[in-house]
């Protein structure tokens, strides 16, 4: 990176949108490398620039169709970059009583030595090779490095990152962390055998923040935390869900992580039963390799938090839910593997289409069917006023960010009480909506006399992608009983569709041939805007609401894979799949 060089860079007030990842592993991690990764962070950022990369030793070519925006590799901070040096002979670590293991050729002696690093990872025991401080220092400083190299500011955006890896008794509590100023990082990262209380993650970023080192925390899909990623009552970092909890949390974790290749976490039928879209890509599990389904899906998943998040600021208590959305990949193979039909899998050991459907060498029934329901991965939709490191951190930061369950499909949506008439098509009209309403991730002020919220919402499908069913916007608010409360409106609809007697709107159809993985866009929309006012509104409640936009059908991974590799198609997973977008909210307080 040239010095002085983004500040050459042209900035857009309008803002303009970046699509990237921040969820991103190689052979760095420990996890990675065990389970097959070939790639390190040099290739991941070359593959996400459009550069072809082998994707194993036998050459399996890895590359994107289109190029991302911004890419930020996050391998786990946990014995960052050591593993790998079990093959070198001249490191110490080669000499690691479990080196022969990981290394070798057997796979079964390989999950063994894996289960036995992770179990002292899970504990806090630290190893005291593979945790040198030494060489901890010295690998964070070549990730940070790497991100600079790499760093293009107007065209390719980078930033230093690391995942902690907190998961008691293998709930799922992950966070990404991506530093704004790489000359401003620590020494080392703070991992989970420091702590592994999302508590003690925060007073770390909160000691950075005061040296003058912006960053912040991205918490992961909740769908495999069994109900501890939103607690109720009581944090597991054994905190009381109050307003200094909230303050603490939504200062340091601005945006969550939606949808990503182990599944959606917006919701799940069993919380909101009538929600005909709710059971997307729902990747029903712990991290536990017994393939066990969490008890607890209240405090896993977004919605139900961000409508409790609602009651708890009503009652005083603060709101540590008022975050945004983003999509992204937790690959562990360099390549995100965001198209649904360019799909490489999560692990290297699923490089190829046999171990993707089929499952693994040494993998049993139920882990196959793990693998199967992986999704392709998500994308980060970022506005910003340019593609800087200035730019996309605060897009994040604002949450004027929206995920996608990989499509990059463009969305926006405002809301205020005065813009009747106002465009988002428009230079004239999106500098309007910027002055009379909020952007999503905005809050709105307390509506006046008889007026109530007016949306706009404007949605355009991906270049040579697949066209659009709906638009929908999901309000959540709390009743004058002080229970909580969700509607879906359909608010924008392709082609002449209208509510049945039932009040459902008819399906838009499915194109989708099985036989050859083909889709048609003879159905939906190009296209969805929408300028819509809430019908229901009660000023005097508080209330949220952001947009989910729907495609049209299209394959799924699996459906691409079986065709194109002549492999029964699995029964177990959908053959097509409607992908979507969903927007950060805009929340009302009275």
């Amino acid at each position: 990176m040239a010095i002085g060089a983004e500040e050459n860079v042209a900035e857009n007030p309008l803002k303009d949108v970046y699509f990237g990842n921040l969820h991103v592993h190689t052979s760095w991690s420990f996890d990675g490398y065990i389970n097959g990764a070939w790639t390190d962070p040099d290739d991941a950022y070359r593959w996400a620039k459009g550069e072809e990369i082998p994707g194993d030793e036998h050459g399996i070519p890895l590359k994107i169709k289109v190029p991302l925006d911004w890419y930020i590799v996050s391998d786990h901070s946990e014995y960052l970059g050591a593993l790998p040096l079990m093959a070198d002979p001249d490191s110490p670590v080669s000499k690691h009583p479990l080196a022969k293991a990981v290394t070798g050729d057997d796979p079964a002696a390989s999950f063994a030595a894996y289960t036995e690093i992770l179990d002292g990872i899970s504990s806090g025991k630290k190893d005291p090779i593979l945790g040198d401080p030494k060489l901890a220092k010295s690998i964070w400083a070549k990730v940070v490095e790497n991100a600079d190299r790499y760093y293009e500011p107007g065209k390719f955006t980078t930033m230093p990152g690391y995942e902690w890896t907190s998961n008691p008794d293998w709930r799922n509590i992950h966070r990404c962390v991506i530093f704004l100023d790489s000359k401003k990082v620590p020494e080392a990262p703070f991992s989970v055998l420091e702590s592994s209380k999302p508590e003690d993650l925060w007073k770390w970023m909160d000691a950075q923040r005061a040296a003058g080192n912006d960053l912040l925390a991205v918490a992961h899909n909740g769908n495999a935390s069994d109900g501890i990623m939103f607690p109720i009552g009581t944090s597991y970092g054994g905190s009381d869900i109050d307003s200094k909890y909230a303050e603490t949390r939504m200062r340091n974790e601005p945006v969550y992580e939606l949808t990503q290749i182990k599944g959606t976490s917006e919701t799940h039928p069993a919380l909101y039963p009538n929600d005909e879209f709710g059971d997307f890509e729902l990747w029903d599990y712990t991290l536990a390799s017994t393939a066990t389904p969490p008890k607890n899906k209240k405090g896993g998943y977004a919605r139900e938090a961000l409508i409790r998040g609602l009651k708890l600021q009503q009652d005083g208590k603060g709101n540590p839910f008022k975050f945004g959305f983003i999509g992204d990949s937790d690959t562990h193979n360099a390549a995100a593997s965001i198209e649904e039909d360019n799909y490489t899998g999560k692990f290297g050991f699923e490089i190829t289409a046999e171990h993707r459907l089929q499952g693994p060498p040494g993998v049993d029934e139920k882990g196959a069917q793990q693998v199967r329901r992986f999704s392709s991965g998500g994308v980060a939709g970022v506005w910003a006023t340019a593609n800087t490191r200035d730019g996309i951190f605060n897009g994040l930061k604002n949450k004027e960010t929206f995920a996608t369950s990989g499509p990059r499909l463009k969305v926006r949506l405002f809301a205020g009480y005065d813009l009747a008439g106002v465009s988002l098509a428009s230079k004239d009209g999106l500098t309007q909506a910027y002055e009379k309403g909020v952007p999503m991730g905005g809050d709105l002020k307390s509506a006046p006399e008889g007026k109530a919220p007016t949306l706009l919402i404007h949605a355009l499908k991906e270049a040579d992608g697949a066209n659009l069913d709906r638009i929908q916007i999901i309000k959540g608010w709390i009743d004058k009983e002080g229970e909580q409360q969700y509607k879906i409106y359909d608010v924008a609809l392709s082609g002449d569709r209208k509510p049945g007697p039932d009040g459902k709107i008819p399906a838009v159809g499915n194109t989708v041939n099985p036989k050859d993985a083909t889709y048609s866009n003879s159905i939906g929309a190009t296209e969805l805007k929408t300028a819509w006012t809430d019908p229901e509104f009660d000023a005097s409640l508080p209330a949220l609401y952001y947009a989910r936009v729907i495609q049209i059908p299209t394959p799924r991974w699996s459906t691409y894979d079986a065709v194109r590799y002549n492999i029964k198609r699995p029964e177990d997973v959908p053959v097509s799949i409607q992908e979507r977008a969903w927007t950060s909210p805009i929340w009302y307080t009275p």
